[in-house]
């Protein structure tokens, strides 16, 4: 049972009584005591005629998945299976990062009809959201007092990420098929296939001329190469403690999610197999085996409820992961972050061996703040956080370095710079025909 704003108003009433009767030589606090006795046997009263929330049969609609920052409708249906007419107000248990009204949802429903109650959601958190239960209060036909009741009905919305390193991929596309068609590229080796064969031009390399085609032509022909479909490439997301620490408006691991979807976007276009794996000591999501157009949303919907783990990651368990995947990766790209010599240390000794079998790119997310700290030296205190920013700045190019002496590439960039980054050194390993 609940009492309304009404309540309060009816006791006050009892003034008028009190002072009227007090003149006639009655006691007021019999008065007062009689008073109250009256108004709350007209607030059980008004409250025994409420519609039972037991009576109300709740159904959920809408959406339950969206992506980061998008706004999405969902809804509640209530069905009233009591004769009398229900006064209902209803509060949806939305966590706060969903992005609910504060305000709580009036409707009326007569008996046996049933009426929708709208809750527009917009979430400010990726991962899976829940709303456990609907809060129900149920006035009577005074609106003095009510009976309320928290319905077990869970709602779960899944906030996908955002992709918002998409508005770089239509240009990667284009350079993408200017690449694989337009301009075929005249290479020879491993990580190449035929293309098509055209009249030998001087300066052409001599080494690619087809004698078989020019015996049978007029004219000396020469084969023209593609770079090669049909390859691997295994995305590798670091989501230890490390991924843990924010960047700009969001932590590593957001920016590294942008860079692997964007990555897998234009590596899907150019017909290569992707396979993507979150981990730390254990794998938190894992996308293998799925090609054409299931590929991304399936990547999309595995990152979704994946958060960082506060704990160092197992860098020989990552690699053996990445060996499962495929027996001969193309390129592997290791998205984490080592900034610190003494840190990296397990990942530098667990590098080589996976660099002696593949290519590998490591890409990492820098924090933007730390040019412009090194650049504020007013007072003492600047100076000494100029010369911390400059300390990690040197402790992470002496990481890079180790990373290159190991035989990987390393890619440094801010959050917002780093998926097209990445994007432009997969192309330029199409290009070279390295892969």
């Amino acid at each position: 049972m609940y009492v309304t704003g009404r309540f309060p108003l009816l006791v006050a009433l009892g003034v008028v009584p009190v002072m009227v009767l007090a003149v006639a030589g009655i006691s007021p606090w019999a008065v007062l005591v009689a008073w109250l006795v009256f108004s709350l046997v007209v607030a059980t009263g008004d409250a025994w005629r409420a519609v039972s929330p037991a009576a109300l049969t709740l159904v959920r609609d809408g959406a339950t998945r969206s992506r980061l920052g998008d706004a999405v409708q969902t809804g509640i249906w209530i069905t009233n299976t009591h004769a009398r007419s229900a006064h209902l107000t209803v509060r949806d248990a939305w966590q706060p990062t969903a992005g609910a009204p504060l305000e709580r949802a009036a409707a009326n429903i007569p008996g046996g009809e049933r009426r929708r109650i709208s809750v527009p959601l917009l979430p400010r958190r990726r991962g899976e959201l829940q709303s456990p239960f609907v809060a129900v209060r149920s006035a009577g036909p005074l609106g003095v007092a009510g009976r309320q009741s928290l319905i077990k009905n869970v709602g779960t919305l899944r906030v996908l990420p955002p992709f918002t390193s998409r508005r770089h991929l239509a240009s990667r596309v284009a350079r993408l098929k200017e690449l694989d068609g337009n301009t075929s590229l005249q290479v020879r080796g491993q990580g190449t296939e035929f293309d098509s064969l055209r009249e030998y031009v001087r300066g052409d390399d001599v080494r690619s001329i087809d004698w078989r085609a020019t015996a049978r032509s007029s004219t000396t022909m020469l084969r023209t190469w593609r770079p090669e479909r049909d390859r691997h490439v295994v995305i590798l997301i670091d989501t230890g403690r490390t991924s843990a620490a924010r960047v700009g408006d969001g932590t590593r691991l957001d920016a590294f999610l942008e860079a692997a979807l964007l990555l897998t976007a234009l590596a899907q276009r150019a017909g290569d197999h992707v396979h993507v794996v979150m981990f730390d000591r254990v794998v938190r999501a894992r996308v293998s085996g799925v090609d054409g157009p299931r590929l991304l949303p399936a990547i999309v919907d595995a990152m979704a409820p994946v958060e960082p783990q506060l704990l160092d990651t197992n860098w020989d368990a990552a690699f053996a992961e990445i060996r499962t995947l495929t027996t001969r990766p193309s390129l592997v790209v290791l998205l984490t972050a080592q900034d610190s010599p003494d840190a990296s240390r397990a990942f530098l000794g667990s590098l080589q061996p996976v660099t002696a079998r593949s290519r590998v790119i490591v890409g990492s997310a820098t924090d933007t703040a730390l040019d412009d700290i090194t650049q504020q030296r007013a007072h003492i205190d600047e100076v000494y956080r100029a010369a911390a920013a400059e300390q990690t700045a040197a402790e992470a190019r002496a990481v890079a370095l180790a990373m290159e002496r190991a035989g990987a590439e390393a890619i440094t960039d801010t959050p917002e710079g780093l998926p097209p980054r990445v994007a432009d050194r997969y192309l330029a390993l199409k290009r070279l025909g390295r892969l």
